[in-house]
């Protein structure tokens, strides 16, 4: 039967990367993939993971309707033996019921990638759609890590290495950017205290880490 799987997991996890595995095992096997995306790192109509693999795919806008998307591409003598939808978070939740509606109608599997919380650890809006309906919510088992070594399950906005709690939900960024608005994952504990790599001046001893006593 087919279904609708949501793969989700913090920044840096490999969830793009998984996306295009997926594309990868199924166009090897002769099937053919329709990819959605949406304000991607790589810039409009791009699928792309951070180990530097990309692929080119549809570019989502605001009020599109997927579900008839897909039926003109079918009806216009076109296969699409799957669906795969990155940066799925940003989608809105009328989008993800239209892929609901994909597999119930038109027979295909969507694997949906993205992100469940922002950076104020609330849930996005598309994220919370797919926890709702999806049949699988996967969690990647590919562990992002905190600077301080501890798993990273939240997601932080930074400016000049400074966390940030407040500013619009959607604001396109990557990890790694410097003086730049930025992202950075975190365990749950720095990420409540607000402290980055930057701030916590991770290089030095961790003033987490209780003193050791010689005597």
């Amino acid at each position: 039967m087919p279904e609708l799987v949501f793969f989700s997991g913090t920044m840096d996890c490999g969830k793009s990367t998984l996306a295009l595995q997926i594309e990868h095992n199924r166009s090897a096997r002769g099937l053919t993939g329709m990819i959605f995306t949406r304000d991607d790192r790589a810039g409009e109509g791009k699928l792309s993971s951070r180990l530097g693999l990309v692929t080119d795919a549809v570019e989502v806008e605001d009020g599109q309707d997927l579900y008839a998307y897909l039926v003109d591409h079918l009806s216009q003598g076109r296969r699409a033996d799957y669906v795969i939808a990155d940066e799925a978070q940003f989608l809105a939740p009328e989008q993800i019921d239209q892929l609901a509606r994909v597999v119930d109608d038109l027979s295909l599997d969507v694997f949906a990638f993205g992100i469940t919380t922002d950076f104020r650890s609330k849930l996005f809006p598309g994220s919370q759609r797919l926890v709702e309906l999806a049949d699988r919510v996967e969690v990647l088992q590919v562990e992002a890590l905190c600077w301080c070594g501890a798993r990273a399950t939240h997601n932080a906005r930074t400016i000049g290495g400074a966390m940030v709690v407040e500013g619009a939900q959607v604001v396109v960024g990557d990890v790694d950017q410097g003086d730049d608005i930025g992202y950075e994952v975190l365990c749950r504990r720095h990420h409540r205290r607000r402290m980055t790599a930057a701030t916590a001046h991770a290089a030095a001893l961790s003033p987490d880490v209780l003193p050791v006593s010689s005597s």
